[in-house]
């Protein structure tokens, strides 16, 4: 797989060849985070068949993008492949 790439603000803050592509995005493995780039959000969404997501804010130059990423911490058992694994909108380009 090649190496796939989340760019927001002329900054890469994702970077792997390890994604897991659903629904259209990819779930970029926590260890490919540039932690600088991410702060924990209080939103809170759920979907019916992944369980309740979880967000970061992504803060690159000073600028923030509120809940441009989504996580699924505890997801139901049809979607434990993205355990704790990144995607990302609002913006953020993911590009390979």
């Amino acid at each position: 797989m090649s190496v796939v790439r989340a760019i927001w603000n002329g900054t890469v803050v994702a970077e792997s060849d390890d994604t897991v592509v659903v629904e259209g995005n990819h779930y970029f493995p926590p260890s490919s985070l540039r932690s600088e780039h991410f702060r924990p959000s209080q939103k809170h969404t759920t979907c019916g068949w992944k369980g309740e997501a979880s967000y970061y804010d992504v803060v690159v130059d000073g600028q923030i993008n509120a809940d441009a990423a989504w996580f699924y911490p505890t997801p139901k058992s049809a979607a434990e492949h993205v355990r704790d694994r990144v995607a990302f909108w609002k913006g953020v380009r993911v590009e390979s």
